[in-house]
């Protein structure tokens, strides 16, 4: 199922050009989506150049850790900024800490764009994330037009170029990968729940991070990838409640056997002193 979410292209693709039917999509948005592949392996052998100029494959960030991918361009006018400003916020309302319980790979799609604009915008967003361990966990990549190709087609990330504003039409989307580098979770749009982001890095790590909490927040929520985002399960949720209620029931009950018991004992006493 193709999933176009918060689509973005340049502002002069709408001047002047007369808007489609809304059930038909726009000749510069043909080719622009997500297409979810979940349980899909990124491939590891992918070669990629890293924001301070070194050649890396994409397994070298795999087999540690839960990762966090999106694809973005340096230089975009429109929503990459927003796409990083979002997950920015987002990651820093969580406790989990970039570089310790998980990474983060941005790679550009655009195949001109080169490592000095990947090393400006780590400068920028580690500072706005503030925390120690960014520069190491937070990788900022960019690649061969045969690279980005095969690692859009993995993914699923569809986009299309426009020769006439030279900018590039695509979706807005990150995906959490499992630490061998298999598609988790996709979540869409610009703004990401530091609630739905957590728990698809503990879901991602198969329960390496996180405590028991998150585990029983895991229960009561499921995944809708038609959304990308986590809701409640309302059976779980009363099954949970119904655990917890008889728990606190038999609980009241033994203090009360036990208050009655000791009322007892204490009556008891009193008569023998009175004989």
């Amino acid at each position: 199922m193709l999933l176009l979410a918060s689509l973005a292209f340049g502002q002069g693709m709408t001047q002047g050009v007369m808007s489609p039917p809304a059930n038909v999509r726009p000749p510069y948005l043909e080719n622009v989506g997500i297409e979810q592949r979940l349980d899909a392996q990124v491939p590891a052998d992918l070669a990629f150049t890293d924001d301070a100029g070194r050649v890396v494959k994409l397994g070298d960030y795999f087999g540690k850790k839960p990762l966090i991918l999106n694809l973005v361009y340096y230089n975009c006018p429109m929503l990459c900024g927003e796409v990083l400003a979002g997950l920015t916020g987002a990651m820093k309302m969580i406790k989990f800490d970039i570089g310790d319980q998980f990474d983060v790979i941005t790679i550009s799609f655009n195949p001109r764009e080169t490592t000095a604009d990947a090393a400006a915008k780590k400068k920028d967003y580690s500072k706005r994330y503030g925390r120690p361990g960014a520069a190491q966990g937070w990788h900022f990549l960019t690649g061969s037009p045969e690279s980005i190709n095969a690692l859009t087609k993995a993914v699923g990330f569809q986009y299309q170029y426009d020769p006439k504003i030279q900018q590039y039409a695509h979706a807005t989307a990150i995906m959490v990968l499992t630490p061998e580098g298999r598609i988790s979770r996709y979540f869409y749009g610009v703004d990401f729940p530091p609630k739905d982001l957590r728990m698809g890095l503990v879901e991602a790590s198969s329960g390496k991070i996180g405590n028991p909490i998150d585990q029983v927040l895991l229960y009561c929520y499921h995944y809708d990838p038609a959304t990308g985002k986590y809701g409640a399960v309302v059976t779980n949720m009363l099954r949970l409640g119904g655990g917890l209620t008889i728990i606190l029931l038999g609980g009241l009950l033994l203090i009360l056997f036990r208050l009655d018991q000791s009322v007892a004992r204490r009556r008891q006493l009193n008569e023998l002193k009175l004989r």
